[in-house]
């Protein structure tokens, strides 16, 4: 009775941690869905997260599952998973986006969990215990993601200067206003699609690493679902107001019109990273669509020591958090 005690209360507090990691993915994430519509003037800051919060949690009716199976089944060996390494992985992922979000940095969060399922499983078992196959997938996103981001999103933007040519500005800038509104839905939409799944399929390890489930080959309970979008959707209702100033003025200066590209150019990224099931960072998606509008007016724009600041996060972000989980290993192993 005790040891089933025991358990019951290990599971209850990881739950409750791997929530706790989503409402921060939210938070210190909520910069990829608002920083443009709040740089650009469009919406109050207050408006903002509110819509963008909203957005996430509607995620939950349109995307299916796909992401949260990879994170949950193709990042690390199966067998090895109990709630030291859940632990663990948290620890690292959580230990991060606090550094991060202290120094204003748009890291990201989708790699920091990944970063950390990847150090606890290498304490644990060694460099075997690793999915190569899916681990490789995951990094090669890395950098495709923000380099088809900015694609994307220097695309759109010629595209609409080219259809725009002989508007008035101010005409531009008024069709634009109510545009981004659209836009900003459809990425906040992604963001939650995306994100929110790679706590889902944390918490579905666990439950099935320790007995709480048996349902490894179907769809993990609705109350994870469920508790791990409302999680994220707060966590973004709270904003992080830190990086929300990197990502929406210091990077390039947008307007409507640059905001609507570079946010239909990450949109699209992540409705079709979601519809793979690929777990790519909101934050490089995000961050190419700048770039990629910014350097359509000249490379002048974009401040690229700023830029060059993010990618080195991006860099360290995988190796931070798996050194960081390591040593939340070692202290779960003596408190759990």
């Amino acid at each position: 009775m005790h040891s089933i005690q025991l358990a019951i209360w290990v599971i209850t507090l990881l739950v409750s941690v791997a929530l706790i990691f989503d409402f921060m993915n939210g938070f210190h994430d909520a910069a990829n869905s608002i920083a443009t519509v709040v740089s650009t003037g469009v919406l109050k800051p207050y408006q903002a997260v509110v819509f963008a919060a909203s957005f996430n949690i509607i995620a939950y009716f349109i995307f299916h599952l796909k992401v949260a199976t990879a994170v949950g089944k193709g990042t690390i060996d199966p067998s090895i998973i109990d709630h030291y390494v859940v632990f663990g992985a948290l620890f690292g992922a959580i230990g991060w986006n606090i550094v991060t979000w202290y120094y204003g940095i748009p890291s990201s969060s989708s790699h920091a969990i990944i970063g950390g399922l990847v150090g606890s499983a290498i304490a644990k078992s060694g460099w075997g215990a690793l999915n190569i196959s899916g681990l490789t997938k995951t990094i090669s996103c890395i950098f495709l993601s923000p380099l088809l981001s900015f694609v994307f999103g220097s695309l759109f933007m010629l595209l609409v200067s080219w259809i725009c040519f002989r508007m008035r500005p101010s005409r531009v800038d008024c069709y634009f206003r109510r545009l981004q509104l659209v836009s900003a839905s459809l990425y906040s939409l992604g963001h939650g699609g995306n994100d929110a799944q790679k706590t889902i399929g944390i918490i579905w390890m666990l439950l099935i690493a320790t007995g709480a489930s048996s349902l490894a080959d179907s769809a993990p309970p609705t109350w994870i679902i469920v508790g791990c979008y409302m999680s994220m959707g707060l966590g973004t209702l709270f904003g992080g107001w830190r990086i929300v100033r990197t990502m929406g003025q210091r990077i390039t200066r947008l307007k409507p019109v640059s905001g609507f590209c570079a946010e239909i150019g990450g949109a699209i990224i992540l409705f079709i990273a979601s519809w793979l099931g690929i777990p790519v960072s909101t934050t490089h998606t995000i961050t190419g669509a700048i770039v990629g509008v910014g350097a359509t007016k000249k490379l002048s724009a974009v401040r690229w020591g700023v830029a060059s600041n993010i990618i080195w996060a991006w860099i360290l972000t995988i190796p931070a958090s798996a050194a960081l989980s390591a040593a939340g290993w070692w202290l779960g192993k003596k408190l759990l």
